[in-house]
């Protein structure tokens, strides 16, 4: 059935795209032409545009609405026009955007963060190939942002240029000047240059975009529909090699340990090696000041994901998360090995982490489609004390310790090789590679990435085919597959999908990926249904149907069966709201939640709801609240819960969001542990609360403050116990259970942020952290401020740090020197 369905999928793909492309060719885009003016004397970036240079520089006029009410014109009283000059060293972008200057709005946000402002962007493509663009906005507070964007994963805010932009708001409107140098854009050689060009405004209390080639939402992508910059001639590709040198210092507190102090420094490298591809190396690596993981007290028998917040491994990354083989998180992550002791040992400093010692990474594209990279990372060698205590003849007691290694020195590889073609489609081999020394596992994946797109962009045949080796040296070698495929309509209101996925039980990515679930196959299908334009009552409404299924391949189980709706629209003042509704209309078979390789847990029939609501956060109030409430087919078990988030912007300056998430399960049924061959299921009861607040006071454009706090508890009240049965239920209660678990987190994090120089930027952290987890059988006290003080006993620890990291060209450096 399911290598049937594959076989209809590929024909049925097969049929419509031979249908597109013979029945007629895709009509050509509109696309704006503008030339650009060369100058021979330096523009001072101030926003004012008073050289001499721009006053007969060729205008780019006659903006039309990209969203909501695509392909409307700009008002004349709202008219923008933009200029471009270049010299031997940068272009340079003038921009005039008429307005009336109270009305526009202009809040002070950290770097790559709108807020609510109106903003001024571009879009550059040195090759014109419809395919990579780079991406630069400036606010009219003057914040900076910028991206690296492609049709297929979308806008990467994580890459960061290095340029210059400056703002000036009149009687008129505003201004905008920007600078632009050759080394923060990738072109090709040619003596004469045509580049691809897009120009955008945001009118920001209208929530309005606008771009000045036409962006037609019915067909192709945003990168396809640019228009073309020309009369760039004879311009060279500077040598792109910058240093990054940094120094910080830390000191930690905490009553069990007092004080450290320590002093850190290092240099990252950025080396242009040839116009298309880049390297990246971070030689001392130092990550004390990235975000903290908001740790959950996990139940479940997955492990938790934690977002990536090392700037080294989200900057530029998209040509690596290819296929979705590559969990970051793993490089520098805990170690691979838990050494087996005796029931004397015990052992003393279990690492978190391992160390990082260095980095580093090659992208890029070449003019015909083939994007390249390759990640490596190295980590150090970490063991740990594992103390036997032994009892004397004397009955005194000694100690012996011995060192274990818990990770070897290991090395991690990526590479992937991306051809794109037809300027909507691609085809991707990956390879992640994972080597230990010594007697410890190796593994291996490869996999090839498809996704072919007609030509009217009306259809989508997605894919892959993923093969992991794992080289267990004191055991069986482990290889399995997964393998998916995809056919979807992409164009038009009405849009559907489906897809097949099967993976083996030997399948294993998890040393630098993240795989949950293997052994299964399943089946999914999508309807969707959008508005392209808006009405009467909305700006904008989508709502999609999906069914799911999965199976179990050893047994042909259903291991998960489902149908959900959900919706999602936009009023005309800009609020928005949305809902859904999950069913699961069948008993589903669990193979994880027992922790015992071929038994299962018989999950019930479920229904949930929910709904949620987000105010215009132009208002300086605004809210979010999203409800949800869910229920079984066995007698009280339940659950429900709330997200509930005010924010107040005070100035634009000053913005204050908090919020506070309420979860409860009533009488759920959960794995508790293993007594000989039986599987212990309890009864109970899970409340789990989420406080946050979030300050953000902006200085200037260059400076921010910025504090973020949360406190977390969750606990546990076991109820009963009962035996799992050989058919996946639960036998009658064995016995009641008074017990409790209970785990509880906070962190806050003050920074001071200042931009000295572009590229260049000086942190300030104050940042204290604390937890704690208990486990018994005592009754758990449910007494908020008594969790909280005890939080704040004697376990939290405090950091405080200050990092500068400084940004020189090579170019200047040079000139310097």
């Amino acid at each position: 059935m399911y290598k049937c369905l594959l076989v209809l999928m590929v024909s049925f793909l097969t049929i419509n795209t031979f249908s597109q492309t013979s029945s007629s060719k895709s009509e050509p885009y509109l696309k704006k032409n503008l030339a650009a003016k060369k100058i021979e004397h330096s523009i001072t970036i101030d926003g004012k545009l008073d050289e001499a240079e721009w006053q007969n520089a060729e205008i780019a006029k006659d903006f039309v609405m990209l969203q909501p009410d695509n392909g409307v014109p700009l008002d004349e009283s709202k008219k923008a026009e933009v200029k471009v000059l270049y010299d031997n060293e940068a272009i340079y972008i003038g921009a005039f955007l008429k307005d009336d200057p109270s009305l526009i709005m202009k809040e002070i946000t950290q770097r790559d963060d709108d807020g609510s402002a109106d903003f001024f962007g571009l879009s550059v493509n040195g090759y014109n190939d419809g395919q990579q663009e780079f991406r630069f906005f400036v606010t009219a507070a003057g914040v900076q942002l910028d991206a690296n964007a492609n049709s297929q994963t979308g806008e990467d805010f994580s890459w960061d240029a290095i340029w210059s932009s400056e703002v000036e708001i009149t009687n008129d409107g505003w201004y905008v000047e920007i600078k632009l140098p050759y080394s923060a854009l990738r072109f090709s050689e040619q003596t004469q240059q045509t580049w691809g060009i897009q120009f955008f405004r945001q009118i920001r209390r209208d929530r309005q975009l606008y771009s000045w080639n036409r962006f037609d939402n019915t067909k192709g992508s945003l990168e396809q529909q640019s228009g073309e910059l020309t009369g760039i001639e004879n311009i060279k590709t500077p040598t792109r090699l910058f240093f990054f040198p940094y120094a910080s210092t830390y000191i930690n507190n905490n009553k069990e340990l007092g004080t450290k102090i320590d002093v850190k420094g290092g240099l990252d490298i950025k080396y242009g090696i040839n116009d298309a591809f880049t390297l990246d190396a971070i030689l001392v690596p130092d990550f004390g000041q990235t975000a903290f993981d908001n740790q959950i007290l996990n139940l479940g028998p997955f492990e938790q994901q934690f977002n990536e917040n090392r700037p080294f491994f989200t900057e530029g990354t998209d040509l690596f998360n290819k296929g979705n083989l590559f969990y970051s998180r793993r490089i520098g992550g805990r170690p691979s090995y838990y050494p087996e002791t005796e029931d004397n040992e015990e052992i003393l400093n279990y690492p978190s982490t391992v160390n990082l010692l260095n980095a580093l990474k090659v992208s890029g594209r070449t003019k015909n489609g083939l994007g390249v990279g390759v990640l490596n990372a190295v980590t150090e060698k970490t063991d740990v004390t594992i103390r036997k205590t032994i009892l004397n003849d004397d009955n005194t007691i000694r100690f012996e310790d011995r060192k274990e290694v818990v990770e070897p020195l290991s090395n991690y590889n990526i590479l992937t090789l991306d051809q794109r073609f037809n300027k909507n489609s691609s085809v991707s081999f990956v390879n992640t590679n994972v080597t230990r020394n010594g007697s410890f596992r190796d593994a291996n994946v490869s996999a090839v990435v498809w996704d072919l797109n007609t030509s009217k962009n009306t259809w989508n045949l997605g894919g892959d085919f993923k093969y992991s080796h794992v080289n267990r040296l004191n055991s069986d070698n482990k290889n399995g597959v997964n393998t998916s495929l995809y056919i979807g309509e992409t164009a038009g209101k009405i849009r559907f999908s489906v897809r097949g996925e099967y993976i083996s039980k030997k399948f294993d990515n998890n040393d630098l990926g993240i795989t949950f679930q293997t052994n299964y196959h399943g089946i999914y299908s999508n309807l969707n249904y959008r508005l392209l334009k808006p009405n009467d009552v909305l700006n904008s409404f989508n709502v999609n149907v999906n069914a799911n299924s999965q199976f179990q391949n050893t047994s042909g189980r259903l291991q998960a069966g489902n149908i959900n709706a959900n919706f999602n629209a936009t009023t005309k003042k800009n609020d928005s709201f949305g809902g859904g509704l999950f069913i699961r209309p069948f008993k589903v078979h669990d193979f994880y939640m027992p922790r015992t390789a071929d038994r299962y847990f018989l999950n019930p029939e479920y229904i949930e709801s929910w709904f949620w609501i987000s105010s215009n956060y132009n208002r300086k109030f605004a809210i979010d609240f999203n409800p949800a409430i869910g229920a079984t087919s066995v007698e009280k078990w339940n659950n429900f819960g709330f997200n509930l988030s005010p924010r107040y912007r005070f100035s634009n300056k000053l913005l204050l969001t908090t919020g506070y998430e309420y979860f409860k399960e009533n009488n759920s049924r959960g794995f508790f542990t293993k007594v000989d061959d039986a599987i212990i299921i309890e009864n109970r009861d899970i409340n789990t609360s989420t406080l946050y607040a979030k300050l953000k006071y902006a200085i200037n454009n260059k400076m921010t403050i910025n504090l973020n706090s949360r406190y977390y508890w969750s606990y546990v009240q076991h109820k009963e116990f009962g035996e799992l049965q050989q058919d996946g239920t639960v036998s009658d209660t064995s016995f009641l259970a008074y017990g409790s678990q209970d785990f509880s987190a906070w962190n806050i994090d003050c920074s001071y942020s200042w931009w000295i120089a572009p590229g260049s930027q000086l942190n300030v952290l104050y940042r204290n952290n604390s937890s704690n987890f208990s486990d018994g059988l005592t009754r758990l006290d449910r007494d908020f401020r008594g969790n909280f003080n005890n939080l704040f006993g004697d376990k939290l620890n405090h950091t405080f740090s200050i990092s500068l990291r400084y940004f020189l060209d090579y170019n200047r450096v040079k000139n310097w020197i």
